[in-house]
């Protein structure tokens, strides 16, 4: 199983704002932070909001915070609502009534356990976890000399 770039990207996204809690995030210096572009970025963001990963706030001083806390938003969530397919094998998708053993097969069962295993193991991490096991996290994000700004409250 291989996960898109947008599944890593918006974990990336998430670890950010837990490791800048209690500040708001902003577009700009997320994407400064992982070289990559604001619009793609952008374009992450909504499945998140959608989701209540994250939240919003406009305006001048605007710009992102996490919708719950850290400890409660784990790694499964993020997969969830990002990836579109967990199709591990052509008999997982539409076109599967044309193998004669799709009532009968043991690859198919095979797989679709270790598919629920995998999705178990990322139940039990949090975005929370993944910034933790850090301590430098901040200051590999640049976080650290960002000048601080309180976020308003929810």
């Amino acid at each position: 199983m291989r996960l898109t770039r947008q599944t890593n990207y918006a974990m990336r996204i998430l670890m950010y704002c837990a490791a800048n809690d209690g500040r708001l995030s902003r577009i700009p210096e997320i994407a400064e932070a992982y070289s990559v572009s604001e619009l793609f970025l952008f374009k992450i963001l909504q499945p998140l909001v959608e989701n209540r990963l994250v939240e919003t706030v406009r305006g001048r001083n605007g710009g992102v915070r996490l919708g719950r806390p850290a400890d409660k938003i784990n790694l499964f969530d993020v997969v969830r609502v990002t990836e579109e397919n967990f199709a591990m094998a052509e008999c997982f998708e539409n076109d599967a009534a044309e193998c004669p053993l799709i009532d009968s097969c043991a690859l198919n069962a095979a797989l679709r356990e270790a598919l629920n295993a995998f999705f178990a193991v990322l139940e039990r991490h949090t975005i929370a976890d993944l910034v933790k096991s850090r301590s430098n996290v901040r200051s590999l994000l640049g976080i650290e000399a960002l000048a601080p700004v309180t976020a308003p409250a929810a």
